[in-house]
């Protein structure tokens, strides 16, 4: 490791201990190393020469281990594979498209291919990626092909079907903390959709691409996509377009979660109570283009804002007046991971326990493979001496 990689080490470690508010000494406990080493650390006089406690310092501090190992590369590779990432990460890397140009074949009936679209987004939902990725493995070249090789007339509607074939597998690489792979998927559905000739997909699309700079921590990216897609959208939506003001919805949720993430509060709110009010002329009942976007998904928007911001108690009031049983799987696991995040921050240990418990039995993939569930866990731990036998039971499922 170089010196000045050892001090600019030293300084995001230093800048990502502030954003998360803990001194050195906090943070000290937290890595059970003495304040000194954090110090030394900090300033770059001493080096981290093992891959076990850069991992650790990562997961502590909520950030990718990617940013904080920018000049090893080879970092990701000795790091535990999530299962479905390298199959979804395969799927993309096939010349679909040019196999499709020089060898086509007779395109399958739309019906027949939508059905299968809408179970990829089915396993999404319930965040199953080795079944995803068993799926797309055939779907996405037969959409490929079928987009160029079906009649005039049928085209659009085949490339409105890749495009969001492209999105669910773009929503799955997110999550999966695929950033690069995510992005590549979401670009092609925007392409896809523009080919369809439909701007309403091709928004959907740019959604899905707000969510992989979200999960990035790309805020500023986050907030130029969704702005400007927003601003695309909003006459539309200001007309009273269903399918625009779920995606605008659903794109200044994004920026409320952006701000939130770049402490700026007033604006966060802000955003939150424009897509209150469009979520009320809307209505429940609606999933347009996947975004679950209504009353309820403002409040859970509202649950994590809170959350980002430092204010559990808001957290907590609003999210035990959800009633978030018309959500989906991934929704309701993720409303319960912010309300253990909110539990962590008062000290509550058992509470967030059970709320994290209870969505591993909603999404155990989710819960057993997201970076800041096996962090909320590991604070958990540094909280309670001797740990109860479900926190340990919940550490050794999540790799805390």
């Amino acid at each position: 490791m170089s010196t000045e990689y050892q001090r600019a080490l030293g300084r995001r470690i230093a800048q990502e201990r502030r954003r998360r508010g803990l001194s050195q000494p906090e943070l000290a406990r937290l890595m059970d190393r003495s304040v000194a080493w954090v110090s030394q650390v900090e300033r770059g006089v001493r080096k981290i020469d093992r891959m076990s406690v850069l991992e650790k310092l990562a997961e502590t501090l909520d950030v990718p281990l990617s940013e904080l190992a920018a000049e090893a590369p080879v970092v990701a590779a000795v790091s535990d594979e999530i299962p479905g990432a390298a199959a979804l990460r395969l799927v993309l890397s096939g010349a679909h498209s040019l196999q499709a140009m020089l060898r086509r074949v007779p395109a399958p009936a739309g019906q027949q291919v939508k059905a299968r679209v809408d179970h990829a987004w089915e396993l999404t939902h319930e965040s199953r990626y080795d079944d995803l990725a068993d799926l797309l493995r055939d779907l996405v070249p037969t959409l490929e092909n079928a987009a160029r090789s079906a009649p005039a007339a049928q085209q659009a509607e085949m490339f409105e079907l890749l495009a969001t074939t492209y999105q669910a597998c773009s929503a799955s690489l997110a999550k999966l903390g695929e950033p690069e792979a995510a992005w590549i998927a979401a670009d092609r559905a925007i392409s896809a959709a523009e080919r369809a000739g439909n701007p309403l997909l091709m928004a959907a699309g740019a959604f899905r691409l707000g969510f992989v700079f979200l999960r990035a921590r790309h805020f500023d990216q986050a907030e130029e996509t969704a702005r400007t897609a927003a601003e695309a959208l909003w006459h539309l939506a200001e007309q009273g377009e269903p399918e625009a003001m779920s995606l605008w919805g659903g794109l200044t949720l994004q920026r409320a979660v952006a701000a939130a993430q770049l402490n700026q509060a007033e604006t966060a709110y802000q955003h939150l109570a424009q897509a209150r009010e469009m979520a009320e002329r809307l209505g429940d009942g609606r999933n347009d283009h996947n975004t679950e976007f209504g009353p309820a998904n403002v409040v859970l928007h509202e649950v994590a804002v809170a959350v980002e911001l430092g204010d559990a108690g808001h957290a907590l009031r609003v999210g035990a007046a959800l009633d978030a049983s018309a959500l989906s799987g991934e929704r309701r696991a993720r409303l319960l991971i912010d309300l253990a995040r909110a539990h962590a921050q008062r000290r509550q240990v058992d509470e967030a326990v059970i709320a994290l418990l209870e969505a591993e039995t909603i999404t155990p993939e989710q819960i057993r493979n997201h970076r800041i569930v096996r962090q909320v866990v590991t604070d958990l731990l540094s909280m309670q001496d001797p740990a109860s036998p479900e926190l340990r039971g919940l550490a050794d499922r999540v790799g805390a």
